[in-house]
């Protein structure tokens, strides 16, 4: 059997550009649009796990974002490629729980990052539901591919102001 993943390695999603629309009165990617590009990117690492549109579009079950959160890092503007990688942080029967970088992809710096998430839902009852064994397969395979990758620095982060 082929392993669809590489050990120590994250998910690479297509390359992107900022697009004009997505540019705010500031000069730069909008805050909403981070988030649409993370979400696209993230469709295609739920391809790779079998829990992508093809596998929703069969009506029995699908992924839900439970919780995400973004942090904002450095700019990019119209124009720029943008490379975003995904990471699988744990995962369970129900739940997955992701994390993205997203990168200027000629520059190398790092723009954002996104924690997500994500529940398994049953279609029909619209319920949180294990995924079929044929998916979690997939995700541990993830999972163990992952596993000795470094926890990204901004995993696990509160909202908040620190007060002496």
């Amino acid at each position: 059997m082929t392993a669809l993943f590489t050990a120590g390695q994250p998910l690479e999603c297509p390359l992107r550009k900022v697009e004009k629309q997505w540019v705010d009165f500031n000069g730069h990617l909008n805050m909403a649009y981070y988030h649409v590009l993370f979400d696209e990117s993230l469709d295609v690492a739920f391809t790779g796990l079998g829990i992508g549109w093809d596998y929703t579009k069969q009506g029995e079950g699908s992924c839900f974002t439970a919780e995400v959160h973004v942090c904002y890092l450095d700019e990019l503007k119209e124009g720029d490629p943008v490379r975003i990688t995904y990471q699988l942080l744990d995962a369970d029967e129900k739940r997955i729980h992701v994390f993205g970088h997203m990168y200027h992809a000629e520059k190398g710096y790092l723009a954002a990052t996104s924690e997500q998430m994500c529940i398994h839902v049953d279609m029909k009852s619209r319920r949180a539901s294990p995924f079929p064994d044929m998916q979690m397969g997939r995700i541990a395979e993830l999972m163990k591919a992952h596993e000795g990758m470094t926890r990204p620095e901004q995993a696990g982060r509160v909202i908040g102001i620190k007060r002496k």
